[in-house]
């Protein structure tokens, strides 16, 4: 995995992240990349949560673990302060970073009258609801927006933040997990057709995303119809549609694959542990989210391989598409303007330049920039201060 810059020549940080759970998702993993970072540079790396599978490998890489249900929301949750509280008293620990309003909460109780001085960093992993709960993670000395969209939906809605405090870091892609070229091989591409028949022999496109209609399957499956349609060969994967709970909409999904004609050449997949060589063997990855998302890294992640995207060019997915690959950008909702994207970027892609694609390092530095101003003086990193255009 990835980790950013030499060890310290300075004085060794103690810093504490605050994150509900340790299970795989977007800002548990942002979690687990500063914790490997912060261990890289010699400073002692603390994570409170209230446990998961990722905590074995945070230990593994160097990092420390305290349990606490720091994510539950029920009367234990002042009890909870008061363990938070005695821990910082403990601990002495030089920054804070929030990741979750319940656990930013937490921390504010906790440091009430504790005699405890922290600096303080929350961090906004997705677009909450605008809200006084919600509002508590735009109060911190430095507080990190994962995009552009997350800046300006914080501003926007919360007019009395102090621009001056905002900070963006964008997760990053690994390059060591999705290596740009990637290519499947045969024996991987066989298996793949063994267990979805209807993808052999045309064009891979592929959405990613769990069984929730704010993903936009039914948009892909439409825009499958009017490609095939058009009288291109394509076939398309819903990667990790299928979960246990999500059944009816899955049969939704088949039922409308029927009445377009294509349910012949579409494959309903649970999630997979071979993400990049689907990626790699795909001639187009979609993401046609309903709803802005905060940020979309599966666009990073299929970029950084090297391969198309198409995706709704609004939030954060839009935010990266129009940076990195605007051929890839639509009008949210527009089926006629997704098809025809789809029929040049299938026939003819522009190539990718993966070099300029976020990186988990890019977001390991930018992470402890903004701890250093807060505990070296050190001077804002210029990627961090972007504006919008």
């Amino acid at each position: 995995m990835s980790s950013a810059g030499a060890r310290t020549s300075g004085p060794r940080w103690t810093v504490v992240q605050l994150i509900p759970r340790l299970s795989p998702g977007g800002a548990e993993r942002s979690t687990m990349e500063t914790a490997r970072a912060l261990v890289a540079a010699g400073h002692r790396s603390i994570v409170v949560s209230g446990g998961g599978r990722w905590v074995s490998r945070l230990k593994a890489e160097g990092s420390e673990h305290v349990q606490l249900p720091i994510g539950s929301k029920d009367l234990g949750a002042v009890w909870t302060a008061l363990r938070l509280r005695r821990l910082m008293q403990r601990l002495r620990p030089d920054l804070v970073h929030a990741r979750s309003r319940l656990p930013a909460w937490l921390l504010k109780l906790a440091l009430l009258g504790s005699g405890v001085r922290v600096a303080k960093v929350n961090t906004v992993h997705g677009l909450n609801s605008v809200s006084r709960y919600s509002r508590i993670l735009t109060q911190a000395d430095r507080v990190i927006a994962v995009s552009q969209t997350t800046r300006h939906y914080l501003l926007a809605n919360y007019p009395g933040m102090d621009e001056s405090r905002l900070r963006i870091v964008p997760p990053g892609a690994d390059p060591v997990e999705f290596p740009p070229g990637t290519q499947c091989s045969d024996e991987w591409l066989e298996a793949l057709h063994q267990d979805f028949p209807a993808l052999a022999g045309g064009m891979l496109m592929t959405l990613p995303g769990r069984g929730t209609r704010l993903k936009g399957h039914s948009d892909a499956l439409q825009l499958l119809a009017r490609v095939r349609q058009a009288g291109v060969d394509a076939r398309l994967l819903l990667l990790g549609v299928v979960e246990e709970s999500r059944r009816p909409y899955v049969r939704e999904l088949q039922t409308l694959a029927r009445q377009l004609g294509v349910d012949e050449f579409v494959a309903f997949s649970v999630p997979r542990g071979d993400v990049r060589e689907v990626y790699a063997a795909s001639r187009l990855v979609l993401q046609l989210s309903t709803r802005p998302e905060s940020f979309g890294r599966v666009v990073a992640e299929a970029l950084c391989l090297g391969r198309p995207v198409l995706g709704y060019a609004h939030g954060g997915v839009g935010d990266l598409l129009r940076e990195l690959y605007p051929a890839g950008c639509s009008p949210l909702g527009d089926l006629a303007a997704l098809t025809e994207r789809a029929l040049l970027l299938l026939r003819e892609a522009p190539e990718v330049d993966t070099a300029r694609v976020p990186t988990v390092s890019d977001s390991q530095r930018l992470t402890l920039s903004v701890y250093a101003e807060l505990l070296e003086g050190a001077a804002p990193h210029p990627a961090a201060l972007a504006r919008l255009p």
